[in-house]
């Protein structure tokens, strides 16, 4: 059922909207220069479908305003890594993000949140991030802990340890001064994890009180501050180390086949090829190009030059946070000639090989997953539509390279299975589906699939090897999207990320589709 947009209040403000499924879990986030009439836009009927997929398990809708677009990019890029919503890009790095706490106590302390698998922060307080592996925050959690004198016993003392004798701490354990200035020293602390700007604004307003102790001669109070300085100047230079060379440069090409995209990057360092990887994720709601390099971009090293087979949406937006997140200007442009163009084209022509390979990456991950003899291009998936005696059908969805060929789908009447009996039907129409191929000699699939578990699998194999035929087959189960195999007791259990999982759950639900309209037909002429 349709999720009733009338039922909420939707804003035309900017900002991001959380979509929720049926047990309140965020399944999807996104961005909009104007909410109301980007929310909207999903219930129209032009969606591909994963797109309807993802309408079909809307519940609810929540949103959170932004002052301008900038705000809502940074906004959805954290809320995707911190809730990893199953619509949205992830990459695989995904639970490489850090965060920070601190910690709700008398005198708090700096610690590194911890997290659960779903997203929930361990422990009270206030949580700041996310931060990259490696990230210069994480790396000196230590200096900022000295910097702001933050203690770092987990059990407050009653006399002040070796942290104070070494200038770590001022004691708030033992003294009221330091417990009174305890305080400033946390606030201070927050203002410099909630960004590079407030690290500045801090460092100018200590030198400010530094020369003002100076001048009212309170010398120990400017020697104490010239210290925080110095290891606040160590910390923003281990900031700017985090960020590669400015004449290094990466290059991206993306290719779209039907609902999905394959983006391969090359990393070069003085001229040469260091690194490569590719990544896969799918066209759904907004995901792009373009978030795709601001997520990527969170986890991984920012270089001046970012060249791309193609403009990405929001480019001057898109370069202007990652050149605030770098400290230096970032450029992203399109190659047209010399031998930049030379490695998009080799990018590219890498991606063509992938496609060529598999026409879709979740068809290879299928060879992988299920140890099949070769990429499944060719799929028949199979399922049994009963509403009684007399209105038992079957269907058969195809798909070739991973997309639906609607030619290829078949119907069957049930001929030979009286009753409610959905395991001798399958095997019914699995014996007439390939004995008419076997005898118009016709081509057989790469891999059959049935809607259901271990019987109507069994049921299956056993009408194929009455046929003398052993192709691979497996099973489907809907409830917990479980995958049998033959001579296999336990279940394959595929992520429901999995591109993999997706194209079978495609198969499925075009099978049970195409069958359940043709018996409502079959039911609507009866009663005729």
């Amino acid at each position: 059922m349709t999720f009733d947009l009338s039922t909420i209040n939707i804003p035309t403000n900017p900002g991001i909207y959380l979509m929720k499924d049926s047990d309140e879990k965020i399944i999807y986030i996104g961005k909009a220069k104007n909410l109301k009439n980007r929310v909207k836009s999903y219930f129209t009927k032009n969606q591909n479908y994963k797109t309807q997929k993802l309408v079909e398990k809307i519940s609810d809708i929540e949103f959170v305003l932004t002052d301008n677009e900038s705000e809502a990019f940074l906004l959805e890029s954290n809320m995707i890594k911190k809730y990893r919503p199953r619509f949205n890009i992830e990459l695989k790095d995904q639970q490489r993000y850090t965060y920070l706490r601190i910690s709700d106590e008398k005198y708090p302390r700096l610690l590194v949140a911890r997290r659960t698998r779903d997203g929930k922060f361990l422990g009270k307080g206030k949580t700041f991030g996310p931060f990259t592996q490696g990230s210069s925050k994480l790396l000196t959690i230590g200096t900022l802990r000295k910097a702001f004198q933050i203690r770092i016993c987990k059990t407050l003392p009653k006399k002040v340890c070796l942290e104070y004798h070494l200038g770590n701490c001022e004691g708030p354990c033992e003294f009221n001064d330091a417990q009174k200035r305890y305080v400033k020293h946390v606030s201070a602390l927050e203002d410099v994890l909630k960004g590079k700007n407030q690290t500045k604004i801090f460092t100018k307003k200590l030198e400010e009180e530094m020369h003002q102790a100076a001048e009212l001669q309170q010398f120990e109070r400017a020697k104490d501050i010239r210290d925080t300085l110095v290891r606040l100047g160590s910390l923003q230079t281990k900031q700017k180390m985090e960020y590669v060379d400015k004449s290094d440069e990466e290059y991206f090409g993306i290719g779209i086949q039907e609902q999905s995209a394959t983006v391969m990057n090359f990393r070069m360092i003085n001229g040469v090829i260091r690194d490569s990887d590719k990544f896969f994720f799918d066209l759904v709601a907004d995901n792009s190009f373009s978030n795709f390099l601001f997520q990527y971009y969170s986890t991984h090293k920012i270089p001046k030059f970012i060249l791309v087979s193609e403009i990405p949406e929001n480019k001057a937006l898109l370069e202007s946070l990652l050149s605030e997140q770098a400290g230096f200007n970032v450029q992203i442009s399109t190659p047209t000639k010399g031998k930049r163009r030379d490695i998009i084209n080799l990018i590219l022509k890498n991606i063509q090989l992938i496609h060529s390979k598999g026409g879709d990456p979740g068809l290879v991950e299928l060879k992988e997953i299920l140890n099949l003899p070769e990429i499944p291009k060719i799929i028949e998936c199979f399922d049994i539509s009963n509403h009684g005696v007399d209105f038992a059908v079957g269907s058969m969805s195809r798909f070739v390279d991973g997309k639906p060929n609607k030619s290829g789908y078949r119907k069957f009447k049930i001929k030979t299975v009286y009753g409610r009996d959905d395991f001798a039907m399958i095997g019914e129409i699995i014996k007439r589906r390939y004995y008419r191929l076997l005898e118009e000699n016709s081509e057989l699939p790469d891999l059959v699939v049935v809607d259901g578990g271990k019987g109507q699998l069994n049921s299956a194999i056993n009408s194929l090897e009455s046929l003398g035929l052993k192709l691979p087959c497996i099973s489907l189960a809907k409830e917990n999207e479980e995958v049998y195999v033959p001579k296999n007791k336990n279940p394959i259990v595929i992520s429901r990320e999995k591109p993999s999982l997706k194209i079978l759950q495609h198969a499925r639900d075009e099978t049970h589709r195409f069958g359940v309209a043709y018996n409502r037909t079959i039911r609507k002429n009866k009663i005729k």
